[in-house]
């Protein structure tokens, strides 16, 4: 389902001055049917590979709580509960920071905000360090470790390759029930305080409004959210502010650290060179007498 206009057809390049008010997505656990029809769309539209288990068929992918990972960039997970009438599901993504911590972290930029909403990643920058894995406080980038000819990070974009093309995220359209909402983020923020208002079943919270800073992917619960999976901890600010310190000093670590292992080696190589050197000379002038 779609709120408001389309997004903007031009690519956001790095020099672009005119920024559009961000997109966002929200999530309506009250109206998931579990039918996963969002999984599906996100593997077509991503060219990933296919699950092992079927989408519709096979239910017994809820007997365990799964994420995100290499190959799987949405995931739906069940929850029971006795406050609600029938089972509460819960998709799970990239929550697409506004201030992203996992783009802080980044030592060479190959994770960025763009000015959409979309947190995007780029293969070709990326060092393969791993920073952003445990910057990231709702644990969502995977590795691919299996790749060896490639490794890299992989997680959800908000299916930025449609949005700049003024289309909805693919999960977003698929959705046969419209549990996912995308628009731009003041009037999701708008629609999701009038479904509070108008509905006392909802929790009063909408999550993702003031978590990690604000996020561009946002929920609405039938149940308190920490009975389904939400981590109710997650910091109020932008994560960013608690790592600005040990990042400017990343650099200066990773320029030091190699040239006082190199500076040790060349005297430990010396040293050894002039023990061996002594040596020889010793043995050429024979034992004294």
């Amino acid at each position: 389902m779609l709120v408001g206009d389309h997004a903007s057809t031009a690519f956001a390049a790095e020099t672009r001055t005119a920024r559009v008010e961000r997109f966002a997505v929200l999530t309506d656990l009250s109206k998931c049917a579990g039918c996963r029809s969002c999984e599906r769309a996100c593997v077509h539209s991503n060219n990933l590979p296919m699950p092992g288990v079927g989408f519709f068929a096979d239910p017994s992918i809820y007997q365990k709580k799964r994420k995100p990972e290499v190959g799987t960039y949405t995931v739906v997970n069940v929850y029971e509960n006795r406050k609600w009438t029938k089972p509460v599901y819960r998709k799970i993504q990239c929550n697409h920071c506004i201030e992203p911590a996992c783009a802080a972290a980044c030592l060479v930029g190959a994770l960025k905000k763009t000015p959409e909403g979309p947190v995007m990643y780029r293969e070709d920058l990326c060092l393969g360090c791993r920073y952003c894995m445990t910057a990231c406080p709702f644990n969502i980038p995977a590795f691919d470790y299996y790749n060896a000819t490639s490794p890299a990070i992989q997680k959800c974009s908000m299916c930025y390759h449609r949005v700049v093309r003024g289309m909805v995220p693919a999960c977003v359209e698929a959705c046969p029930v419209q549990a996912n909402i995308f628009g731009k983020r003041s009037r999701i923020m708008k629609l999701a305080r009038e479904r509070i208002v108008a509905d006392r079943r909802y929790v009063d919270y909408i999550y993702g409004e003031r978590e990690a800073g604000g996020t561009d992917w946002l929920y609405l619960s039938p149940v308190p959210f920490e009975e389904v999976g939400f981590d109710m901890n997650v910091e109020k600010n932008p994560y960013p502010e608690f790592t600005k310190g040990f990042l400017s000093a990343v650099p200066i670590v990773l320029v030091t650290w190699p040239v006082l292992l190199g500076g040790m080696a060349v005297l430990s190589r010396r040293g050894r060179e002039n023990g061996e050197d002594k040596t020889n000379h010793q043995q050429k002038e024979g034992p004294k007498q």
